[in-house]
């Protein structure tokens, strides 16, 4: 008989079972589900509610019971729906009717909250270390190509010269945000429902901050109807995870453009490429495609989260019961790209020739020369356009802006002189961009000295 079926006159049909049942996926969280039973366990003991001996028989074959699935050594059952109950029954084969005193003063639907919340304070942390890697190698990448000269570009059109270490700093900067986003999940997800129970609460004298303390959460939860039906801390999750896997798709993107013959920026090393069955020539950036795509698996995760619980009335429902895989499945997809993504990016082969050749191209010092003029007192929308009819004159005779003699510069605008020449050359360019923030090489150095600050107190 089920462990709920004391009102039920009939067994549940087999089609029931297999589409009730959550075994097969929320199985994962025993370590979490044992770890918070250990915890009920002894705060029944110490407020008398099972007698400590009792409390110390639960204990000990919980304990048991984790070392034996740790080993292999259980075989869960789809008849037993899920991990709780499944556990429960192993618990109560192992020690008999002491083992049914476990549920006192609580319901799967609080303990379900709780070791979803178990789960996820630890996934986060590790994913914030993952994070905290990939800002490591970008960091030390943007400092061996702090002078390399690439075009910077707006619209896919070549803009204006930068450094590819002032391009890696930019995804830096979107890790960066994205930690403080998580730093902040975890804050929302470190709260204890266990208490709550089914909706209202229990009319067992529990200790709820002993049960909060003992399992390390930092706050427990205010109200019961709210602590069994809030989901919010997994869809923000997912919703971080959707921003992280946003930014390295972009950067995927990238790297795809700029592994390719067209561009010749960069070259991935051969243990992170992949070739074609057809072509023997082919070498594919697979690994950043593969990121690209599964960006849209956990834009997926959070819009089915989100529509899980766009309707539900309180407290619980068994819709809740959907939260699970698309929350494991952003976990495990955003973790596993984090994981290949910074050997993937420390092995790769910059071209710096290429890089400069391409910023050498494109008319990408056109605002400098506007620049130039208007710091000589010409209006900056006329300096504009005078800069738009030599870019036209380039274009027509088939030369850069730098090989225009001054001479035919003057007719284009009498204020140009000798030192224009100064101004337009492509380190040039860059270097005169030492604002805060900037590609120039004293910027640069200054963004990577307080990237490694902020990184090191985060890893202290």
């Amino acid at each position: 008989m089920k462990l709920w079926g004391g009102r039920f006159a009939k067994e549940t049909d087999h089609l029931t079972e297999d589409f009730h049942s959550s075994i097969s996926f929320d199985q994962r969280l025993y370590y979490e589900d044992i770890l918070g039973s250990i915890a009920h366990a002894a705060m029944l003991g110490k407020q008398g509610i099972i007698s400590q001996a009792e409390a110390d028989i639960l204990i000990v074959a919980l304990q048991e019971i984790l070392a034996d699935i740790a080993a292999g050594k259980v075989i869960f059952e789809v008849a037993a729906e899920d991990i709780h109950m499944n556990i429960e029954k192993i618990l109560t084969a192992k020690v008999g009717d002491v083992g049914k005193k476990l549920h006192t003063a609580r319901s799967r639907n609080d303990q379900v909250a709780l070791d979803i919340r178990l789960y996820l304070k630890k996934e986060i942390e590790t994913v914030l270390g993952l994070v905290f890697n990939l800002q490591k190698v970008l960091l030390d990448l943007a400092e061996e190509h702090k002078k390399t000269i690439m075009p910077g570009y707006t619209h896919l059109q070549k803009a204006q010269p930068i450094t590819f270490g002032h391009y890696l700093l930019a995804y830096f900067e979107m890790l960066k945000r994205d930690a403080a986003r998580l730093e902040d999940c975890l804050k929302r997800t470190d709260v204890m429902p266990l208490g709550a129970g089914a909706l209202a609460g229990t009319t067992f004298a529990i200790d709820r901050q002993a049960v909060a303390d003992k399992l390390g959460f930092a706050a427990i939860t205010q109200n019961s109807l709210d602590a069994v039906a809030d989901r919010d801390f997994a869809v923000e999750f997912c919703f971080d995870a959707s921003l992280i896997m946003m930014h390295l798709s972009r950067l995927s993107e990238e790297i795809v453009l700029w592994c390719s013959n067209e561009f010749g920026f960069v070259t991935l090393d051969d243990g992170f490429s992949t070739g074609s069955s057809i072509m023997p020539q082919k070498k594919n950036p697979d690994i950043a495609e593969l990121v690209r795509g599964k960006t849209g698996r956990v834009y997926g995760d959070l819009m089915a989260l989100l529509t899980v619980m766009k309707g539900l009335p309180l407290a619980y429902n068994k819709d809740m019961q959907e939260d699970k895989e698309a929350l494991f499945d952003a976990v495990d997809t955003v973790k596993k790209c984090l994981i290949i993504y910074a050997p993937m990016l420390s092995s790769m082969r910059v071209n710096k020739e290429k890089m400069l050749a391409s910023a050498r191209g494109g008319f990408i010092n056109a605002t400098d020369i506007a620049d130039y003029l208007a710091a000589k007192g010409l209006p900056f929308r006329e300096a504009h356009a005078v800069v738009g009819q030599m870019v036209l004159y380039c274009e027509k005779e088939g030369c850069s802006l730098e090989e225009i003699l001054l001479a035919r510069m003057q007719e284009f605008c009498s204020i140009f002189a000798e030192d224009v020449f100064n101004c337009i050359a492509i380190d040039k360019c860059v270097e005169a961009r030492g604002v805060v923030g900037g590609p120039a090489q004293a910027a640069v150095e200054a963004a990577i000295k307080l990237g490694r600050n902020w990184l090191r107190e985060k890893l202290a």
